[in-house]
């Protein structure tokens, strides 16, 4: 007998023999919030647990009946999006295909508030049916209830992180289903391939925004070491490889150390870290007020001597350091290349990370590599002379733009709080004057400057500590930042998983810019390639929806999507086309106008 014949056979027999309920399927109504605010789209799950051996069915292209049926009882302003099934097991049996869950499966519904609902509690209500079958098969049925609070806020609820992890499982992609289809599975790709993309993506960060003050610190060392004994300028260019290698080692530590706590690793995710942002911003500003020459390094004693020791571009602790500082600063951008590759390295083994993060260091020092090894190069730089303090002092602008921009990535943490740090780089920017021309190039009262130093000093650190106490709490009471940033931009809305759903459930295009406050090429994108005229028109021609998601603060679930399209940091942007069966369009991590333009007019084809 036919697989489907004797499905429907055995269900008949057993309707006519039984009069109860099944009882080897449980259903539960997850909802992953406690509150949502009107206008909200917050995400709902059937969660249907088989007793073992036994299972329900997916959608079929040639049988949709035994699929799970899930009726709605909702509030008025209450709507339901479509069903989001999970992938499901591709049984084939005389000529017959069937899709089966086994053991347990949740699906996945977006739920729409209207934007008029009243504050206070709303009951939700399903009535699910199914099929499930061991031997035979038997109908199921099972009323599930749940509530959500309408209010000013939304609050997660304790089934939200089981939600979440459902929704980054693979979807299940018939044609009768309507799910969130997600990027086709990649080819298998080659280690050895995405190692050469790890290399092209380390040499191509020596170009990126990030790492370009410190390439003008090194153009200024080259020419000072042209006249050199070649042997000590290959020296300091292995010192400063070193340097460049010690710092990505380190962060594949790092990236190790947080993924065996079972978190999730990302590339920049020190960035997520105030204490940090607060000493890289110190540091960057001392090193501009050295190149301005407000005080100098190369003079031993005194209580700056060992940060000037580093700062100085002079020697192997300059070299060494150089090559640490471009590091720490290559981390906000991802040059092409290294996306895909970086996405690849962080779902592997520990061996393979360090391999892949050994890989990009090279990239990055290659170039300096070569230079120092061909000292007849570097007789093409100018002749040292007395240019080269004008040019140390205009290579001080960059430097300076630096901490500003490291300044503003802060106030994304502190809000406003932020001019506490403002006062500590004046403090501290007061005290390298006061200690490079009282205590270095005095010649009375030393000891008073230095004094004076050392007390302007502490009042900083006063202050730093001070905002390092109430971070956690201005991050909490921050009001969230306006995704729209002028009445003629895109209209931004908060990406969700559930609002994509529900756009593509209108037959809608979504564009999807995953974005972070600290990523340089994220912002260059948005302001030369996104937040441009050509692209608001089209999305206003497509009717499409702009989703925003902010991972400033490295949120979980913006993380998870990440990983799911292969990425282990921002940018990513996504074009979702306006027929929900087929999957997003990923874009490149470099954008130009074109490249978004292309991507949109496809949506509507």
């Amino acid at each position: 007998m036919r697989p489907r014949l004797k499905i429907l056979f055995t269900i008949l027999l057993t309707a006519l023999s039984l009069n109860t309920r099944a009882a080897h399927t449980h259903a539960q109504l997850l909802i992953a919030a406690e509150t949502a605010r009107p206008g909200d789209t917050i995400l709902a799950g059937i969660h249907l647990e088989m007793t073992d051996g036994w299972h329900t069915y997916a959608p079929d292209p040639e049988n949709s009946g035994q699929a799970t049926e899930i009726k709605w009882q909702l509030p008025p302003g209450v709507t339901a999006g479509e069903i989001q099934w999970p992938a499901a097991e591709k049984i084939t049996a005389d000529g017959t295909t069937s899709y089966l869950y086994n053991n347990e499966t949740l699906l996945l519904i977006p739920l729409h508030l209207a934007a008029d609902l009243k504050p206070g509690a709303l009951e939700i209500t399903a009535k699910v049916s199914w099929i499930e079958c061991l031997e035979s098969c038997i109908p199921g049925d099972q009323e599930v209830t749940n509530a959500i609070t309408i209010g000013s806020k939304t609050k997660p609820s304790a089934a939200a992180a089981t939600l979440a992890l459902w929704q980054n499982k693979p979807v299940h992609t018939l044609p009768s289903a309507t799910p969130v289809a997600i990027a086709p599975a990649a080819a298998p790709v080659s280690l050895w391939t995405m190692l050469l993309f790890a290399f092209v993506g380390g040499l191509i960060l020596n170009l990126m925004p990030c790492v370009l003050p410190v390439i003008a610190l090194k153009i200024l060392g080259f020419v000072s070491q042209a006249s050199e004994h070649p042997a000590r300028v290959r020296k300091l260019g292995l010192i400063y490889a070193g340097g460049v290698l010690v710092s990505f080692l380190a962060l594949a530590a790092l990236v190790i150390a947080v993924q065996s706590t079972g978190h999730r690793a990302s590339w920049g995710m020190q960035f997520s870290n105030p204490p940090f942002l607060v000493a890289l911003t110190a540091l960057v500003t001392l090193v501009a007020l050295n190149l301005f020459g407000v005080f100098e390094v190369t003079l031993g004693g005194g209580v700056l001597n060992p940060a000037g020791k580093l700062i100085s571009k002079h020697g192997a602790a300059g070299a060494f350091f150089n090559g640490v500082l471009a590091t720490v600063l290559a981390t906000p951008c991802t040059a092409p290349f290294l996306a895909p590759a970086l996405g690849f390295a962080f779902a592997q083994p520990p061996g393979v990370v360090v391999l892949f993060f050994v890989t990009i260091a090279a990239g990055l020092a290659a170039p300096y590599i070569v230079l120092t090894w061909q000292p007849a190069w570097l007789k093409f730089l100018p002749k040292p002379g007395a240019w080269m303090e004008k040019f140390k002092i205009a290579m001080g602008f960059p430097m300076l733009a630096t901490a500003v921009w490291l300044y503003d990535v802060a106030s994304a943490f502190y809000g406003e709080r932020t001019w506490w740090l403002g006062i500590f780089l004046i403090i501290l920017a007061l005290a390298a004057w006061v200690f490079g021309t009282f205590v270095q190039h005095g010649r009375a009262r030393k000891n008073l400057a230095l004094a004076i130093t050392l007390i302007l000093l502490l009042a900083g650190y006063g202050y730093a500590l001070e905002g390092q106490l109430h971070w956690r709490t201005a991050l909490t009471e921050m009001p969230a930042e306006p995704l729209k940033t002028s009445a003629e931009g895109i209209d931004w809305q908060p990406w969700s998983a559930a609002a994509v759903a529900a756009a593509r459930a209108e037959g809608r295009p979504v564009l999807v810019d995953f974005t972070a406050r600290w990523c340089l090429t994220c912002r260059a994108n948005k302001a030369f390639a996104l937040e441009i005229p050509a692209v608001q028109a089209k999305l206003r021609e497509l009717n499409a929806v702009a989703l925003l998601g902010d991972y400033t603060h490295f949120d979980e679930a913006i993380g998870a999507e990440l990983a799911r399209f292969g990425r282990a940091g921002v940018p990513l942007v996504l074009v979702y086309p306006a027929d929900a069966t087929k999957p997003p369009l990923v874009l490149p991590a470099v954008l130009t106008p074109g490249i978004v333009l292309e991507a949109l007019a496809k949506t509507a084809r």
